[in-house]
């Protein structure tokens, strides 16, 4: 006895599904060699990320003497941003095939009468903002910031030698 999803239905719903499983099994693969690069100021700094946007060069060209240090800052935070909305890019791109296989599943309320889809429920996430933070985000406020002088528990006092006294570095070893 056929069910309301049975094989009479969907006749090549396992095959659909194995196809898509192995699909998506062959882009993981092929996305872990995806790169983003972008170059600013002229080319003065370049930056490449990996598929999940980690920096893994970094590069200042000719003339990246010119640029002052707050200048120079930007210029590697903006390449980098670049960068990695170029990897997200081509991560797009090479997932396209994937989302038009998908699209050609049934969906659950094709297969469960009376069910929400649940694809147009999912909520969209907000992208995080790739401005600066506030020093206050960084650090606490005023008073939650410790001194900046570093402290150490659980330490060991020694006397410091007289530079004249013999040591290993002394002529007669």
């Amino acid at each position: 006895m056929a069910g309301p999803f049975g094989p009479d239905k969907y006749p090549d719903l396992m095959e659909d599904i194995q196809s898509t499983l192995e699909t998506i099994a062959r882009l993981q693969r092929e996305r872990t060699t995806l790169h983003g690069r972008a170059s600013v100021r002229r080319g003065r700094v370049t930056a490449v990320v990996n598929a999940d946007s980690v920096l893994v060069d970094l590069k200042f060209g000719r003339g990246v003497e010119d640029l002052e240090y707050p200048e120079l800052a930007r210029a590697v935070i903006e390449a980098v941003q670049q960068a990695c909305a170029d990897v997200a890019q081509k991560s797009k791109q090479l997932m396209a095939p994937l989302d038009e296989q998908r699209s050609r599943l049934p969906k659950l309320s094709d297969l469960v009468p009376g069910m929400p889809d649940v694809r147009d429920r999912l909520p969209q996430p907000e992208p995080a903002p790739v401005t600066k933070p506030a020093t206050q985000e960084i650090y606490g406020e005023e008073g939650d910031q410790p001194d900046r002088e570093m402290t150490f528990d659980n330490v060991e006092m020694v006397d410091k030698r007289k530079t004249r006294e013999p040591g290993v570095t002394d002529s007669g070893w």
